[in-house]
C-alpha cells in the first residue's frame, strides 16, 4: 500500500501536468518530435504527378507499366526519462525540492508522450542503475513512472553519468528520445553523451536551485555537500566571498554548456525559482524551427 501523502501528490502532479499538456502545448511537442524515419506502405500505379524517383523498376518491369513506392512517415518514438536520483537532488530552498521539480517537469513530458500515442520508459540511477521500466504506453504506466520518481529514494548519495548513459546503451536498442534530467554535479561525461547521441536523440535537463547559483548575506553559514559529504564554512557577509562562491558556479556552468555543445546535445535549465513550462516552450519551438 502506498502512502496517502505520496497517493495525494501523484494525484496533484497528474491533475496539474495534465492540465499543462492539454492547455499549453501538447501541439508543441507533436510537431517537435515526429517521426525518426520512413516505412514502407504500399506500392501503386503511377499517377500523373508523383515523383519520378519513387518508381519501383522491379514492380515496373513485371507489370508491364510504371508503379511507384509509398512510404510513410514512423510515427509511435520512444521517449526514455534517464533520470538522476543521487542526493543532491534532495535539497530546494523555494518551493521544490530539485528531485520534486525533476519528477513533475518528467510527469508532463510522460503525458505528452502518450497523448501522442509514444511509449514511455524510465531509468533512475545513483552511482549504479536504481530501477529500469521499460517502454510502454498508457495512463497507468505514466502514473508508475512518476511514483517511481516520487517513491524510489536510493540508499547511496553519489551519481555515476557515465555508467547510467553505458546501461541506457545496452537496454534500449531502438532509437529513443532521452532526457537525462540531473544537477550534472559530477565528473566530465563527455565520451559517454557523445556515443549515446550518435544512437539516440539525447538532451540534457539540467536542474538547479537558485541557491546554488548564488548566496545572500547571512553571515557565516556551513555548506555541506550532499554527496561526498564535505563540508565548507563561508562568511556571507563578505561580498568577496559571495563572489567567489558566484564565480566557481559561473564556470561550472559555463563548462557544462561546452561539454554539452562540443557533444551536440540541446539542453533545457529549468529551476526551483521560475516556471518551467516556458523553458520547454521554448526548447520545443527551437526544435521545431530547426526541423
Amino acid at each position: 500500500m502506498l502512502p496517502q501523502e505520496l497517493i495525494r501528490q501523484i494525484r496533484r502532479i497528474q491533475i496539474y501536468t495534465n492540465r499543462a499538456v492539454n492547455e499549453v502545448y501538447a501541439g508543441e511537442y507533436e510537431s517537435t518530435f515526429k517521426g525518426r524515419g520512413m516505412q514502407f506502405d504500399e506500392v501503386r500505379e503511377y499517377t500523373p504527378g508523383d515523383e519520378v524517383r519513387s518508381i519501383d523498376w522491379n514492380v515496373t518491369a513485371r507489370m508491364g507499366k510504371p508503379y511507384i513506392k509509398r512510404f510513410v512517415e514512423e510515427r509511435e518514438l520512444t521517449v526514455v526519462l534517464l533520470v538522476d536520483m543521487s542526493a543532491s537532488g534532495s535539497f530546494g530552498t523555494i518551493g521544490k525540492l530539485k528531485n520534486e521539480l525533476a519528477a513533475e517537469l518528467c510527469a508532463v513530458l510522460s503525458f505528452s508522450a502518450i497523448k501522442n500515442n509514444d511509449k514511455v520508459g524510465l531509468i533512475t540511477f545513483s552511482d549504479r542503475i536504481e530501477r529500469f521500466i521499460p517502454p510502454k504506453k498508457g495512463t497507468q504506466h505514466v502514473l508508475r513512472v512518476i511514483r517511481e520518481l516520487l517513491y524510489g529514494t536510493p540508499p547511496r548519495r553519489q551519481t555515476d553519468i557515465p555508467m547510467a548513459l553505458d546501461y541506457l546503451g545496452k537496454v534500449i536498442k531502438k532509437k529513443a528520445t532521452v532526457f537525462l534530467v540531473s544537477d550534472f554535479m559530477a565528473a566530465d561525461a563527455r565520451r559517454s553523451l557523445r556515443l549515446v547521441n550518435k544512437r539516440h536523440d539525447l538532451i540534457a535537463v539540467v536542474v538547479r536551485d537558485r541557491r546554488e547559483v548564488s548566496l545572500p548575506a547571512l553571515g557565516l553559514i556551513e555548506l555541506e555537500d550532499a554527496e561526498t559529504g564535505e563540508a565548507m564554512l563561508i562568511d556571507t557577509s563578505s561580498r568577496k566571498a559571495r563572489r567567489q562562491y558566484e564565480g566557481r558556479t559561473s564556470d561550472q556552468r559555463d563548462e557544462l554548456e561546452n561539454i554539452l555543445r562540443s557533444v551536440n546535445v540541446d539542453c533545457i535549465n529549468i529551476a526551483s525559482d521560475r516556471p518551467y513550462l516556458q523553458e520547454l516552450i521554448r526548447f520545443f519551438r527551437m526544435r521545431e524551427k530547426r526541423r
